[in-house]
């Protein structure tokens, strides 16, 4: 089965409007890795979590399966950047301290790239995973945001997305020391930048795909009359699973 690839024809919107992670999560993260050397940041998409890494690391080698995604990517020095799927790399065995993918897992064969990581980490290396749930403003604006994520887009979403809104719960994690602390996202935000991430949704553009019109513009009015002019703070759960490879 080819790998799923559902960012390369927005790339750029995606580069712009994607949203990044708290530092409490990079925080908790480094304290566990005590060696340095080298990190793979899996589906990198732009670069963001990579960009971070690299503040670190001595070497940091980035994947993505999109070219166009890679084009957008965050340039540092010691950060690699190559197309490559998460299940077969070319990295030689026991090469990373540390390994990352960030709101992607659900998108591969978790199975296969476990074996991969298995196969590429050295031994005590570590692995993290993690994602952010939907959003939360306030009770009238996440009324309008669940209505358009349930309804209007809801059809449009992959049934991989279940395991975003489950917080990979249904798949395997095969490594030690398992640690699974929460965070949160909170970005402070106007109204059209809300909409702008909306738009960067995979559920979105393949509307936009089959119906040839964009189904933020459907909410954008009642959605910026309820928001307002000023900025709102927008909060994203952010759920995460941290182990040992052994």
């Amino acid at each position: 089965m080819p790998p799923l690839d559902r960012f390369s024809s927005h790339a750029d919107l995606y580069a712009q409007y994607r949203i990044d992670y708290p530092a409490e999560l990079y925080t908790f993260l480094l304290s566990a890795v005590p060696h340095r050397q080298r990190a793979w940041d899996c589906a990198t998409g732009n670069g963001q979590v990579a960009a971070v890494l690299a503040t670190h690391f001595a070497q940091v080698d980035a994947t993505d399966i999109s070219q166009p995604q890679l084009d957008q990517a965050i340039q540092r020095p010691t950060i690699s950047y190559r197309v490559s799927p998460a299940e077969r790399t070319p990295f030689p065995n026991q090469h990373f301290d540390l390994i990352t993918v960030a709101q992607a897992l659900h998108w591969f064969d978790a199975d296969a790239f476990h074996a991969e990581v298995r196969r590429v980490a050295k031994q005590g290396a570590v692995i993290a995973e993690w994602g952010y749930d939907v959003s939360r403003v306030n009770a009238t604006i996440d009324l309008i945001f669940d209505h358009f994520y349930n309804g209007r887009v809801g059809p449009y979403w992959d049934p991989n997305r279940r395991h975003i809104e489950d917080h990979y719960a249904r798949i395997p994690f095969p490594f030690a020391q398992v640690q699974q602390p929460s965070f949160v996202i909170r970005r402070a935000w106007t109204a059209e930048r809300f909409l702008n991430y909306l738009r960067t949704w995979s559920s979105v553009q393949k509307y936009i795909r089959e119906h040839g019109n964009d189904p933020v513009d459907l909410i954008a009015e009642e959605l910026t009359s309820q928001w307002g002019s000023e900025e709102r703070e927008v909060q994203f759960p952010v759920f995460f699973r941290m182990g040992v490879v052994e």
